[in-house]
């Protein structure tokens, strides 16, 4: 019997924040997989290695963790006054699904050292050395991201002595700009900063749900039996806690708008996320690092596909910084209260500080503008191989 000979598909792997991913230039994609369907899905399932019933995704790039899990496809872009157009793909790992509803915010922070790299920026805007404005259009969410792309004699520069929590060695800084991370939908889609989110069979719990970065619940870790200071270990083997959090993001997701019935929240696994936080307290983080009371302003804890996060999701920070700015929310309470224009949180790796400009107009809230640093580097580059089926 005779088998064909994979293909081969030219490919970067790329860490961007505290994710991993494997980066596509369009062009370089099978024609068949240039466009939006089952065709690209199965080859994206079939590079990550999913669906993998043994969760390990041993035959593909995937590194068998919501945060290794990734794809992204750049383009030129299509968008006036924007460099590239940025796809996200948030691969599952046991079941052969891509979910393309939401942004991955750490690995925003590769997308613009991409597309200097790989030629998709105009090198009019590249200067010699100092930093290039890459100007992002997220195509998942229809959003305009600004990257500040640290250059040296003309390149990407990859190394420096940035530290970022959730990371084990120091890079280049990339500053990240979220524009109108909202836009003229409703921030908060209830119409209210705090609800009543009942979940049946649960309970009832206070919640500020926020559709800033990526739609997010948040919750106050006591009322779901928990102090904000836990770390992967504590939550991640425990099917029944899991399946509690996967109920509240599910019933949570109707009171936003996403979906109309708890049964569609399994194909929608990438959004919402699902938060818990409380106000500052001391603890040891997944590093052995100390952080300490005065290190932060709040705690924070998010579940990203089903599982709590190593660290912080990019786009849940965008979140956290947006809620935090606006008096009430449980985040901003979390935090002291007040007037927030930046605020510094603990998440399983350690700290992050991110900033949000807001303001209230006509009753209703809009974020201008969220930051954070982020960094990233090429890992591998070269093609993938995958079998022609």
């Amino acid at each position: 019997m005779s088998h064909k000979p994979q293909i081969q598909i030219p490919a970067t792997y790329m860490r961007g924040g505290t994710s991993k991913g494997v980066f596509f230039n369009l062009t370089d994609l099978p024609a068949a997989a240039q466009v939006a369907g089952a065709i690209r899905d199965n080859l994206l399932l079939r590079v990550i290695g999913s669906p993998d019933p043994y969760g390990k995704q041993t035959d593909g790039m995937g590194g068998a963790t919501s945060s290794t899990s990734k794809t992204v496809i750049l383009s030129m872009s299509k968008e006036p006054e924007h460099d590239v157009d940025y796809l996200f793909g948030q691969v599952a790992i046991d079941r052969p699904f891509v979910d393309w509803s939401g942004n991955c915010g750490n690995l925003t922070a590769a997308v613009g050292s991409f597309a200097i790299s790989n030629g998709l920026v105009d090198e009019s805007r590249i200067p010699d050395n100092g930093v290039a404005v890459v100007r992002i259009w997220q195509a998942n969410i229809k959003k305009t991201i600004i990257a500040h792309v640290p250059i040296t004699d003309g390149q990407v520069q990859e190394t420096g002595d940035f530290e970022l929590d959730g990371v084990t060695f120091p890079a280049a800084e990339v500053k990240i700009d979220f524009v109108d991370p909202v836009g003229d939908a409703a921030m908060f889609p209830t119409g209210r900063i705090i609800d009543d989110l009942e979940v049946p069979g649960i309970g009832t719990f206070k919640a500020t749900m926020i559709a800033a970065g990526i739609p997010t619940i948040f919750l106050n870790a006591s009322e779901v039996g928990f102090t904000g200071t836990e770390l992967q270990g504590d939550i991640n083997g425990d099917d029944e806690i899991l399946g509690m959090f996967e109920t509240i993001r599910a019933y949570g997701a109707i009171e936003m708008g996403l979906i109309q019935t708890v049964e569609e929240a399994a194909g929608r696994q990438h959004t919402p996320k699902v938060a818990f936080l409380a106000p500052p307290a001391a603890y040891t983080s997944s590093s052995g690092k100390a952080i300490e009371v005065d290190d932060i302003d709040l705690n924070v804890r998010a579940l990203s596909m089903g599982l709590l996060h190593h660290a912080m999701m990019g786009t849940a920070a965008v979140a956290i910084a947006t809620a935090a700015a606006i008096p009430g929310t449980l985040v901003n309470q979390a935090a002291g209260g007040g007037a927030l224009n930046d605020v510094r949180f603990g998440h399983p790796s350690g700290t992050l500080k991110v900033g949000a400009e807001v303001s209230q107009i006509d009753d209703a809230w809009k974020a201008q503008k969220v930051s954070m640093s982020r960094s990233a580097r090429v890992l591998m580059k070269g093609e993938v191989y995958l079998p022609v089926d």
